[in-house]
């Protein structure tokens, strides 16, 4: 397989501009990764990111793309696979929105629901029919812990989360057998520009480090994979808290 050991020779990132997706790139190019496509919204950003990986060795190419505009997913996403094999795709798109605006504004609530949800099943799907079609590869989702449970503060986000992260697990059952792998992400709170200005949760964590867990997880095998590994533990203590007292809690 081309990309044995974890260390795959291309790489699909879906969210060109994530920092989660791009520290993954610069761990993976460091390996053996030679060829990146970035697909992203078109935007000095994505221009940046794409530079910024080429200067590390890699062949770099960017493509349009728009988690909402789930139409024209199965024609972008899929000529990337006419160009070559490609050995990982990561799903690292998502938004986290504003809880306390987004609850008296149904259309911002839908937006984050459908851009964390429904743009990542077309993706997903897309993605996941073609990497069957070549008979090898890897889809790696990037959930959230937040998933896990839904919390007063963000559960628009989480159950968005928790959607993602429930069909990525029969996506992998589906897909059992085929030659692709499918292994779902949970990082807690990661410090990142998308939550800047947030109160810090416990174990927070870097896009350095869900990088490292990515690649890990990859070498492994790895179905589901927390980061930091402890958040699994905790998150299995958190699902069975009697719902009186879950609310009472600072989460």
């Amino acid at each position: 397989m081309k990309d044995a050991f974890g260390a795959p020779q291309s790489l699909l990132v879906l969210g060109g501009t994530s920092e989660i997706g791009l520290a993954t790139a610069r761990r993976l190019i460091a390996r053996r990764t030679r060829t990146v496509w970035l697909a992203g919204r078109p935007s000095p950003a994505l221009t940046a990111a794409a530079d910024s990986l080429r200067a590390l060795g890699a062949d770099v190419r960017t493509v349009p793309f728009d988690a909402l505009d789930t139409e024209s997913h199965e024609e972008r996403l899929g000529k990337i696979f006419t160009e070559g094999d490609i050995d990982m795709v990561l799903l690292a798109f998502g938004v986290l929105g504003d809880q306390a605006r987004d609850e008296s504004d149904p259309v911002a609530a839908v937006r984050v629901a459908q851009t964390n949800y429904t743009g990542a099943v077309s993706a997903g799907l897309v993605c996941a029919a073609a990497l069957q079609a070549q008979g090898h590869g890897s889809l790696v989702v990037l959930s959230s812990v937040a998933g896990e449970r839904a919390r007063r503060a963000d559960f628009i986000y989480g159950s968005s989360k928790a959607g993602l992260d429930a069909f990525a697990q029969g996506l992998g059952d589906a897909l059992h057998g085929t030659g692709v792998h499918v292994m779902v992400v949970r990082p807690g709170f990661v410090r990142s520009k998308m939550t800047a200005g947030r109160a810090e949760a416990p174990l927070a964590t870097t896009p350095e480090a869900v990088a490292t867990a990515i690649e890990l997880g990859l070498r492994r095998r790895s179905e589901t994979v927390w980061v930091p590994g402890t958040l699994r533990m905790v998150m299995a203590a958190v699902r069975h808290v009697p719902r009186p007292l879950f609310r009472r809690l600072p989460v």
